[in-house]
Formats: structure tokens, sequence, C-alpha cells
């Protein structure tokens, strides 16, 4: 092999990897938000979780649902693309929240959550949601809020609007 047909690979293992993770924004019929527990977080979160290797967000967000919520769905249009710069604890990451829509009361008393993973949900108004979510979540669902109603999918970085 030559130098050059060496230089591709090189050039893609030094590109830098980001954790990713997918949502979905639930509402019921009052427009309250439906958040999760998670049994290792002192803060609620939106139903989702990390996108695995070589696996699509939306995909990621498919499976997340089944295995946080026991719920076959079909999530709609990105409401979100949420870039969040490194932590000390993580590192950078982007996230995705998918529109789950309106969950009917049917489609409600399905849910049957992980006891492993999550230690139960609720549905919240936007109020509540902010007092159980982290700060940068709860951005992250008023962003999620504002793109459904508005119709768009909305760029922001550390749930904050950039453009």
């Amino acid at each position: 092999m030559t130098e050059a047909s060496h230089a591709p690979d090189s050039y893609l293992a030094g590109l830098a990897r980001k954790r990713m993770g997918a949502a979905v924004l639930f509402t019921d019929t009052d427009g309250r938000v439906l958040l999760v527990e998670p049994t290792y977080k002192d803060y609620w979160e939106l139903p989702g979780g990390a996108v695995d290797a070589d696996e699509s967000p939306y995909d990621a967000a498919v499976r997340e649902i089944k295995e946080e919520l026991g719920l076959s769905v079909s999530p709609g249009r990105l409401l979100v693309v949420d870039w969040v710069p490194p932590r000390p604890d993580r590192p950078e990451g982007v996230m995705f929240v998918f529109d789950g829509g309106r969950l009917s009361r049917t489609q409600a008393a399905e849910i049957v959550v992980p006891s492993q993973e999550l230690a139960g949900w609720a549905w919240c108004r936007l109020p509540e949601a902010r007092e159980r979510l982290s700060g940068l979540l709860a951005l992250r669902v008023e962003a999620a809020l504002r793109a459904r109603s508005d119709h768009n999918t909305a760029y922001v970085e550390s749930g904050h609007r950039v453009a």
C-alpha cells in the first residue's frame, strides 16, 4: 500500500467523536408533558436515551420508547437538535428530540416502565416539569414545545436557541 492509501484511515481515526442521545416528546390531551424518573439520576427526563453505535437517532428513539415505556410507536418529525458542550464528567454531545404526539388515555394506560431503570413516569405541566428536570433539560423541553407549536425544527445549544 502506498502512503496515500493510509491517509483516509488516519483522517477518519482523527475525527472527533460525539455523544448522541434521542428523546421523544409526548403530551396528553391536556398538553402535559410525559416525563420519566430514572433510578440513577437526581432529576427527571424525557423518555429516550443514548444512540448506540451504528444506530440512527430516530431508531434509537423508537428503541428507547419500547424499552422505557413498553410502547411501540413511530415518532413524528424532529423537533430539536441540541448541541451540548463538554462537561467535566462527559464529552460534548448532540441530542435529538422527536415528536411523539399526543398519547390517548388508552395508550398511557399501556405504559410499563422497567423498575431497574425507571422509578416511574408522570404527566407534568410546564412549571412542574421545570422543577423536576435539570435546567438544561427544561430548556430543551421548552424548545421542543415551541418547535411543535411553530411547526418547525429548532437548533439550540445547551437549550438556548441559536438562530
